[in-house]
């Protein structure tokens, strides 16, 4: 055969197999809508008068969307995620029973939120271990984080946020340390971090598929502005984080068939304002609008209404 033909088939070859490849990286449209909406928050950040960090991942695919994704944010209450994965890892490896009492005097009351200052004021008391830990999480009871914090060691929280491949969260101080505040002593995560370790716990890949579950509902109880952009039957597990000038909230949105993992921080926030209300309406619309269509966006149900 003359070589001539062989190089033409060749080449016709070669051009097949780069169009096969160009098909292959072109974006579904389900990837063209959330690419859409990270960058309908790109434009809500660069508005708005503070300084906001945003993740999101979409947990049926795994791909992720951030902006300002590594830069790091005081965290404010939001740091009590990582201490209570602590409190269930040192559970697991025998240093610590969730049903242990844990005794509190009038030394260890401290200030900012909480439910237990009226009772920890009255005198000494004691609380099984599992109930500080949902103080801790649902009310963001100073008191008690501190004292998870003596339980379990600030030093072992962050070897394990490194073990865990978290190595730009730290716990750098106690709650309400005014000395270490003034220093600039910050608890500090990254918006990707914090949504990565919010995926990991809806996996069930922190300690075990147990733990996670458990911590996911203790999580579940909270409030806040992410609640406040969805549904009343979209639940979310989530953490709040609030300080002057300081907002972040960060866990998931479990939106039926199309849950998320959501974070957003903010500082040097006008008074009175925050942008997790927005940016959460903003990202979840568009997971509402997965969840109601097939994979070509043909909507075969309606989303549930936005507040």
């Amino acid at each position: 055969m003359h070589p001539a033909p062989r190089v033409i088939r060749a080449v016709l070859g070669l051009a097949a197999a780069f169009l096969v490849c160009r098909g292959h990286a072109q974006p579904s449209v389900s990837d063209l809508l959330l690419q859409g909406t990270e960058e309908r928050v790109r434009a809500y950040v660069q508005q708005y008068e503070g300084v906001v960090g945003v993740a999101f991942i979409d947990l049926a695919t795994g791909r992720s969307h951030a902006v300002n994704g590594d830069v790091a944010f005081p965290q404010a209450s939001s740091i009590k995620i990582p201490i209570m994965i602590r409190v269930f890892q040192a559970e697991r490896e025998g240093l610590l029973k969730l049903g242990d009492a844990v005794s509190f005097t009038p030394r260890d009351l401290v200030g900012g939120s909480g439910n237990l200052k009226q009772a920890i004021a009255a005198g000494p008391m004691s609380l099984p271990l599992l109930d500080v830990v949902t103080a801790m999480i649902e009310h963001s009871d100073n008191s008690a984080t501190n004292k998870c914090i003596a339980l379990v060691g600030q030093d072992r929280v962050n070897r394990m946020l490194d073990e865990m491949g978290f190595v730009r969260t730290r716990l750098r101080r106690v709650m309400q340390d005014p000395q270490a505040i003034r220093n600039g002593w910050e608890n500090l995560s990254t918006p990707n971090e914090m949504a990565a370790m919010a995926e990991q716990l809806w996996r069930g890949r922190l300690i075990d598929e147990d733990a996670c579950r458990q911590m996911l509902e203790i999580l579940k109880r909270v409030k806040g502005p992410m609640r406040e952009a969805l549904p009343a039957d979209v639940a979310a597990a989530t953490k709040t984080g609030s300080t002057p000038g300081v907002n972040c909230q960060s866990g998931v949105i479990l939106v039926p068939e199309r849950p998320f993992a959501l974070s957003v921080m903010s500082t040097f926030n006008p008074p009175g304002r925050q942008p997790i209300t927005d940016i959460t309406r903003i990202v979840y619309e568009a997971f509402a609008r997965l969840a109601s269509a097939n994979e070509w966006g043909h909507a075969w149900r309606r989303p549930p209404p936005l507040r």
